[in-house]
């Protein structure tokens, strides 16, 4: 997040507005709800771990066992267990569809 001096951006009687409520402070002004972005999405977290998590699952189904996934992934067992549950879930929840 960037910082923006108000008087180079805002109509000086805004900046009067405002500084009857916040004067002198440095305040944050959200984005548009229509605009905001989901945890993830900007810097692509989001889709590497639905990859990851698609892949564990794969393998899971493939035979391997949740100690070789949680050793492979560096992650724990109960965490494993963890994304094929929420895997599993969301299958039952799309009637049967996973979107492979």
């Amino acid at each position: 997040m960037s910082y923006v001096n108000a008087d180079e951006v805002l109509p000086e009687d805004l900046i009067r507005e405002i500084q009857k409520y916040v004067d002198g402070k440095v305040l944050y002004i959200p984005r548009r709800s229509e605009k905001a972005m989901g945890w993830g999405e900007k810097n692509g977290a989001k889709n590497r771990l639905a990859k990851r998590n698609k892949e564990i699952v794969s393998r899971f189904n493939s035979g391997e066992t949740i100690a070789e996934l949680g050793k492979m992934f560096f992650l724990s067992e109960k965490r494993i267990q963890g994304i094929i549950r929420e895997y599993e879930s969301s299958k039952n929840q799309n009637g049967g569809s996973n979107n492979e």
